[in-house]
C-alpha cells in the first residue's frame, strides 16, 4: 500500500518539477521576449524618431526647393530680363555703329564736297582774273576798234558795184558824192569783226543807202558763209548782227557782204 500511494507522489512530483521548468523557461522566454520586444520597441521608438526627423527634413527640403525654384524663376526672369536689355543694347548700339558709319561717309562726302568746292572756288577765281583779263583785253579791243571806226570814218566809201549772183529786176537810186547813181546791189568788206559780242562793221554806211535792218550776205572766198542784218548805221560805215549767230567763227576781215535786194 505504501508502494502503491508514493508512486502518484512522485508522479505528482515529477510533473510539478516539469510544471516549474516549463514555468521557469516559459518565464525566461517572456522575460527574453519581452526584452527583445522592449528592443524592438525602443528600435521602433527610434525608427519613428528618424522617420520623423526624416519627415522634417524633408519638409524643410521641400521648403527649401519651393524656395530654390522661385529663386530660380527669380533668377530665370532677370536672366532674360538681362537677355532683353543685352539684345536692345545690341541693336542700339549696331544701330549707333551704322550711324557712326553713316556719318563717317557723309563727312567723307561733305569732305569730298569742300574740296571740290575748293577747287571750283580756285577755278572760279582763276576764270574770274581770266574774264577780268579778256574784260580789260575787250576794252583794249573796244577802245581800238573805236579808233578803227574813227580811222575808219575817215576813209573814202567803199565802191558801189552791181553783183551777178544777187541780180534783180528792180533798181534803186542813192546818192554818192553828190550824183544818182543807179545800182541793183551794194557790195563791201568786212572792216572789223568781234565775235564776243557777235558783231561785225563794213565799209558801207547812209552815204551808200544802207539802212536799219538791211540784209547782207557774206562771201569769204566766192563762198556763201550766211547772212548779216545791219543793226546800226554810220555815214561811212555800219554794224551788222550775224544770222544765225554760228557763222560768226567762220567770217574773217575782208570778207565780201553784198546786199540782198528786195
Amino acid at each position: 500500500m505504501n508502494r502503491r500511494g508514493s508512486v502518484p507522489v512522485i508522479i505528482l512530483v515529477i510533473l510539478l518539477l516539469i510544471a516549474l521548468a516549463l514555468s521557469g523557461g516559459g518565464f525566461y522566454l517572456y522575460q527574453k521576449e519581452h526584452a527583445k520586444n522592449l528592443a524592438l520597441e525602443e528600435q521602433l521608438e527610434e525608427v519613428k524618431t528618424r522617420q520623423r526627423l526624416a519627415e522634417e527634413k524633408l519638409s524643410e527640403s521641400k521648403k527649401a526647393i519651393a524656395e530654390l525654384q522661385e529663386q530660380m524663376q527669380r533668377a530665370q526672369a532677370q536672366f532674360d530680363m538681362l537677355v532683353n536689355e543685352y539684345q536692345k543694347e545690341k541693336a542700339a548700339r549696331q544701330e549707333a555703329l551704322a550711324m557712326m558709319d553713316q556719318v563717317k561717309a557723309d563727312l567723307e562726302q561733305q569732305k569730298e564736297s569742300r574740296l571740290d568746292l575748293e577747287n571750283k572756288l580756285t577755278q572760279a577765281q582763276a576764270d574770274a582774273k581770266n574774264i577780268q583779263g579778256q574784260l580789260k583785253q575787250l576794252e583794249a579791243d573796244k577802245k581800238d576798234l573805236e579808233a578803227k571806226l574813227k580811222e575808219a570814218q575817215n576813209v573814202e566809201l567803199g565802191t558801189i558795184v552791181v553783183s551777178p549772183e544777187s541780180a534783180s529786176p528792180k533798181e534803186k537810186t542813192v546818192k554818192k558824192t553828190g550824183k544818182e547813181v543807179a545800182k541793183k546791189a551794194l557790195e563791201g568788206r568786212v572792216l572789223v569783226l568781234n565775235k564776243d559780242y557777235n558783231f561785225g562793221v563794213i565799209d558801207l554806211g547812209s552815204r551808200d543807202g544802207v539802212g536799219l535792218g538791211n540784209i547782207f550776205s557774206i562771201y569769204h572766198k566766192n563762198q556763201l558763209l550766211g547772212e548779216a542784218k545791219v543793226e546800226k548805221v554810220h555815214d561811212s560805215m555800219a554794224a551788222i548782227g550775224f544770222t544765225p549767230e554760228e557763222i560768226k567763227n567762220k567770217v574773217t576781215e575782208g570778207d565780201k557782204v553784198v546786199q540782198k535786194v528786195k
